[in-house]
């Protein structure tokens, strides 16, 4: 029987407001909110457990909800008004959804391959760079993305959205520097760290084994300890004034000279 929700004061919406501003709530009680038909899409094609979910009969009929969900979860109608004041896209499809979180730990990692290429990012601050960061590592296929000390959870909406869903589509993990550096190390996986000290240009690397390509924030760049335990440092050449770019613009190109390198 589906529930019908009006009023932008019900203690349920009220909830989901705040399960999305705070990311303690959402470590309290394990769930996290996802808007749009493709973001839930990809997260139910990557397995993550639906709870519930939301539709404004406005935007979408509830026969698309049907062909959206195959489990039998709570469906909420809900009206235009409250949809507003949930959505955060301007571009909007109606449905929102409900899920359950993952541990994201490193033991949940498994690998494919003998040569994995994993992309890790240290200390990512801007949720809009963490997202586009998974949608480089999405579009080339890496076989995980780990993120160290990290400074917000892999579920904040603004992940969500920046990301376009791929939180969902590929392996991710966090954990502190230290823990991921034994991990690369029994694994046996080369750690090559983006960074200006004893650096060689990118492109004269081999990435063709298992490799980690390593890197940090504009401001402070990567910390010693990557730096010490890194195979080689690598530097993307630049012809211009500043010797940084935008993280995952660096990202980006690294991953995907690894990738031609490869064979894609």
């Amino acid at each position: 029987m589906v529930k019908q929700i009006s009023s932008t004061q019900n203690k349920e919406i009220k909830h989901l407001l705040q399960l999305q501003e705070k990311s303690r709530l959402r470590r309290k009680e394990g769930v996290f909110l996802v808007e749009g038909k493709r973001e839930i899409q990809l997260a139910l094609k990557g397995g993550f457990e639906l709870q519930t979910v939301y539709f404004c009969p406005d935007l979408v009929n509830f026969e698309e909800i049907e062909r959206l969900i195959s489990d039998e979860v709570q469906i909420t109608e809900i009206s235009s008004e409250v949809y507003e004041k949930l959505a955060y896209r301007s571009s909007t499809e109606g449905v929102l959804a409900v899920f359950k979180t993952r541990k994201n730990s490193l033991e949940t990692i498994k690998f494919q391959t003998k040569n994995p290429l994993i992309l890790i990012a240290e200390a990512p601050e801007k949720p809009g760079n963490i997202g586009a960061i998974l949608r480089t590592a999405d579009a080339a296929k890496v076989d995980a993305v780990f993120i160290a000390n990290p400074k917000t959870d892999l579920y904040n909406p603004n992940i969500i959205r920046s990301s376009v869903g791929c939180v969902f589509t590929i392996q991710i993990a966090t954990g502190n520097t230290s823990e991921i550096i034994e991990f690369l190390k029994e694994n046996s996986i080369s750690i090559y760290a983006a960074a200006l000290q004893a650096s060689k240009p990118y492109h004269e690397i081999d990435f063709t084994k298992a490799a980690a390509i390593v890197v940090g924030t504009e401001a402070t760049g990567l910390s010693e300890e990557w730096r010490q335990n890194s195979a080689q440092n690598i530097i993307i050449p630049m012809s211009g004034e500043i010797d940084s770019m935008n993280v995952s613009v660096a990202a980006g190109i690294l991953i995907f000279e690894a990738k031609r390198q490869r064979g894609f």
